[in-house]
């Protein structure tokens, strides 16, 4: 793929910055570089940043609500009510529901929790959902991961004697609904430092709310840390603010002492025993749990999370990881044939966006599918199949680019909507389809910057072979989680060539194995240029050639470190 290199030279000010950093705290001024570009230039700032400090997390109550929030609650348990805890199918969802349930099941025992079916029911609170609970004698319900825009739906429950509490991240309209108390960082009248939280998120500040109220030690809220760092690493929110702290002690949770349904994934994985990493969350644990939602029902991912028999969990795993399996092959057929579509469009070439449509399509892999045809033709994608007498629809976009802000723009044409900049869900009639196909690529067209529909790669810093050593990589490695906002660094170095070991590899030979020098040192190093075998001849020719590439640990030889190379260029950056 020919991408576009993004790469701004540091000012004098952030030269200066970085080195004076590097003198105070014994880190390379390439990686004191990248941290001043992330806003951190004090060595405190760092140290912070560094090692995130669970202490560091905001006072709950600071939330709009918190308050009548925790009260209500407190309320109810004093008084013997059945709550339901409400949440939607994702893995967002899903983790957020046994989050709160677990937590509160060590201190009260009329608790039930409830995922809605997203064939029967649709996303969010539903009249079905609301009618369970009314004829289980729910008197609260606390929804979370939605329920934002569920107005009519929390009115009905008012009705029926059922108060809700809403903790959710996605955007509200101006009409908020008629819930006892909304725990949401993005109200207009937000008062909450910090607005990214995932939807688990939300949830774990309003049960350490809960606990502070009751006087709980906060320690008691720690072995819940797996389940958040899941939802962040699935929801792709910013790994900046409260949301690294969560994630980077998450992790660790999830590393050294996961709760039992998340060590039967783990174990099902093959990842027992190692560090659990973002992308391990992305790639493996994140699907396998959203499967069930996607499959079947939610509910199932939710029962694995909160169960306490490991020999249980591990069946349980393994019916996740079954539904995932017939996920995956839906997932590579849909996509073939949206491609297709997507290849045979007329004037597909000049279009901002892609919107696709087929009645057939299995309404649970649509998301998936939208996000390969926006990884594949770099431009935001609407994927839409029928769902009942409504059609329904996954949106994904490209870095840059806030594709709830263009659903929004039709909003007239939307029966529902919901989401965040760069991932969002729709529904709307069958005979709105085509006007929303108009509508949506004139205000993509009209509002996103050329460069946004060109591959791109940020390039972080340019640097010589001879800066990549242990001490390196050891302080690059502090830096992690990696994710949207604190992304992995990318590096740069020019003028390099085959030592002259290279070779194609792959079951297809579809990749490049490598062993490069530059022209400043006699520093060799090893690299992997996945899905790039295209280049193998250039590379041959002894000529120089520019990679871009991050640094990693090669897990099959301890110790070694390796180049993961996204791209190759011929030329100068």
């Amino acid at each position: 793929m020919n991408y576009k290199w993004n790469y701004e030279e540091p000012t004098p000010e952030q030269n200066a910055a970085a080195a004076k950093l590097s003198e105070e705290i014994g880190v390379s001024q390439t990686l004191c570089l990248l941290l001043v570009k992330r806003g951190i230039s004090t060595a405190d700032e760092a140290r912070a940043y560094f090692r995130p400090q669970l202490q560091a997390l905001h006072d709950p109550f600071l939330m709009r609500d918190m308050d009548l929030a925790v009260n209500r609650l407190n309320q109810a348990m004093g008084n013997r009510e059945k709550v339901m805890i409400y949440g939607d199918y994702d893995v967002d969802g899903c983790t957020a529901v046994a989050l709160v349930y677990r937590f509160l099941q060590q201190f009260y025992s009329e608790l039930d929790y409830y995922i809605p079916d997203r064939y029967e029911e649709g996303y969010g609170v539903s009249i079905q959902g609301v009618d369970y609970a009314h004829q289980q004698g729910v008197k609260l319900i606390i929804v979370l991961d939605c329920g934002i825009k569920a107005i009519d739906e929390i009115a009905y429950a008012k009705q029926l004697g059922i108060d809700f509490i809403i903790c959710d991240h996605h955007v509200p309209d101006e009409e908020l609904p008629p819930a006892i108390a909304i725990l949401n960082a993005k109200r207009k009248d937000a008062t909450y430092p910090f607005k990214d939280l995932s939807g688990c998120g939300v949830g774990f500040k309003f049960m350490q709310a809960f606990a502070i109220s009751n006087g709980i030690a906060f320690s008691q809220l720690i072995p819940l840390l797996d389940l958040v760092a899941v939802s962040i690493a699935s929801d792709i929110v910013p790994i900046m603010g409260e949301n690294r702290i969560l994630a980077f002690h998450g992790l660790r949770q999830l590393s050294q002492n996961p709760s039992v349904g998340m060590k039967a994934v783990i174990d099902l994985c093959g990842m027992s025993g190692r560090d659990i990493t973002m992308a391990d969350i992305i790639f493996k644990i994140g699907p396998r749990i959203n499967a069930s939602g996607r499959m079947q029902n939610g509910k199932a991912s939710v029962s694995l999370l909160v169960e306490r028999n490991y020999q249980k969990a591990v069946e349980q795993a393994r019916q996740i990881n079954q539904y995932n399996e017939e996920r995956k092959e839906l997932d590579k057929k849909m996509t073939e044939e949206a491609q297709e579509l997507v290849k045979q469009s007329p004037d597909m070439e000049n279009k901002s966006c892609i919107v696709i449509y087929n009645e057939d399509w299995h309404k649970g892999v649509i998301g998936i599918v939208a996000s390969r045809l926006t990884e594949t033709f770099y431009r935001p994608a609407v994927v839409l199949t029928r769902s009942d007498d409504l059609v329904t629809g996954s949106a994904r976009s490209v870095s840059g680019f806030d594709v709830y802000k263009a659903i929004q723009s039709c909003a007239d044409l939307m029966v529902n909507f919901g989401g965040h900049t760069y991932a969002a869900g729709l529904s709307l009639r069958v005979e709105d389809v085509e006007e929303f196909k108009i509508r949506f690529e004139e205000y993509v067209a009209k509002n996103i910057e050329s460069e946004k529909v060109t591959p791109n790669i940020d390039v972080d810093a340019v640097i010589p072979f001879s800066e990549i050593n242990r001490k390196f990589y050891s302080d690059l490695k502090r830096m992690r989680p990696f994710g949207p906002d604190n992304e992995k660094p990318r590096f740069c170095t020019k003028q390099v060539f085959d030592y002259g070991t290279s070779k194609v590899v792959g079951h297809n030979q579809e990749h490049i194995k490598l062993e490069l020098v530059d022209n400043t040192s006699n520093q060799v190093m090893n690299g992997i240029a996945f899905g790039q075998s295209s280049e193998a001849r250039y590379i041959k020719t002894k000529h120089s050639f520019d990679i871009v590439y991050t640094i990693e640990e090669n897990s099959y030889r301890k110790g070694e470190l390796q180049l993961i190379i996204e791209d190759i260029r011929a030329k100068e950056l």
